[in-house]
């Protein structure tokens, strides 16, 4: 079982040394005591059943196709991770603003989302969750940062202007039980942002994590909790103190349905995420970043968003940036 973080706990030395100790050896906990108002988090669930139920027709008029921003819908095997088909569907929703005149490369993740017209109350309750965790999510940055004897505010100002948060509204649907084409929900994967935090639905599975002895153990959903990770970019940032855990989603024939509705801290697009100078005692355990040809990491945030959104949706960049070299 993944450890549990209370919140309120990180407020003293011994708790942020706790914190710290657990993101360098798992890299995932579930966090309680987060504060966020549960009438909240069932109206998530409420409004994502609402949209999937929706008519195929009115799910794909929003469908990411047509975004160049890699927003909006995708049907059931309309994402790869790993080269490989996922089983599941969602809609791709990020910070509501216009596209940036003349924008190349990764600057071009800014942009509108898509709202399907006939379910006003997807748009206002994911506002109101963006607006509860990113509150969260900074007050957890702070932490980590007192916990490797850093500034709290170190990094304050790569979310000052223009945060890139991304949040996702996932449904896994039940995999028939004579099913043959495996069991992939999500391929393993990094998530290529700085820190997430996932709502699962209450009494649900399916969620793994890779152990540093190589195994997966499984995380299922917990009552009143998030389950927390950090990306790439606090790896980056803590030279490998920190680092990323790879986790997957299994969907093995006879699996129910189940939603998950992950929310992804990312900085401002152009923003460089700060190197912190860890102290000897510290920097002696520092394992380093991760140099993996087929993944390499970046340290400004549009960077290593734009190789994880051109190569999960290759029929996106495809269509909107044709001429440019094959993602990844």
């Amino acid at each position: 079982m993944l450890p549990i973080v209370d919140l309120a706990e990180l407020d003293t030395p011994a708790g942020r040394e706790r914190l710290r100790e657990i993101t360098h050896h798992v890299g995932f906990f579930y966090l309680d005591g987060h504060g966020v108002d549960r009438e909240l988090l069932d109206r998530v669930f409420t409004v994502a059943r609402e949209f999937f139920a929706l008519p195929e027709d009115s799910k794909q008029s929003v469908a990411m196709l047509n975004s160049p921003h890699f927003r909006g819908y995708n049907r059931v095997g309309g994402e790869l991770t790993n080269g490989e088909t996922d089983w599941r569907e969602q809609i791709d929703i990020g910070p509501e603003r216009p596209p940036i005149p003349g924008a190349a490369d990764y600057l071009r993740l800014q942009g509108p989302n898509q709202w399907p017209g006939d379910l006003p109350d997807l748009e206002k309750t994911i506002e109101a969750l963006d607006a509860a965790l990113a509150d969260v999510g900074m007050r957890l940055l702070r932490h980590w940062a007192a916990s490797l004897d850093a500034d709290p505010a170190i990094f304050d100002d790569a979310f000052a202007h223009a945060p890139a948060t991304l949040i996702k509204v996932v449904r896994y649907p039940a995999r028939p039980s004579a099913d043959h084409t495996g069991e992939q929900g999500v391929g393993a994967h990094k998530d290529s942002g700085v820190l997430t935090m996932l709502l699962l639905e209450p009494g649900s599975s399916g969620l793994q994590v890779e152990t540093e002895d190589g195994d997966w153990i499984d995380a299922p959903a917990r009552a009143g909790s998030f389950v927390v990770n950090i990306g790439e970019l606090l790896e980056v940032a803590t030279g490998g103190y920190l680092r990323a855990t790879r986790h997957r989603v299994l969907t093995p024939a006879g699996a129910p349905e189940r939603l998950s509705v992950p929310y992804f801290l990312n900085p401002a697009l152009d923003a460089t995420v700060p190197v912190i100078t860890l102290p000897p005692h510290l920097a002696a355990r520092a394992r380093g970043i991760e140099m993996d040809p087929s993944n390499p990491l970046y340290n400004t945030y549009g960077e290593n968003a734009w190789k994880s959104r051109t190569r999960a949706h290759p029929d996106v960049y495809a269509r909107w940036y044709p001429d440019e070299a094959e993602p990844g």
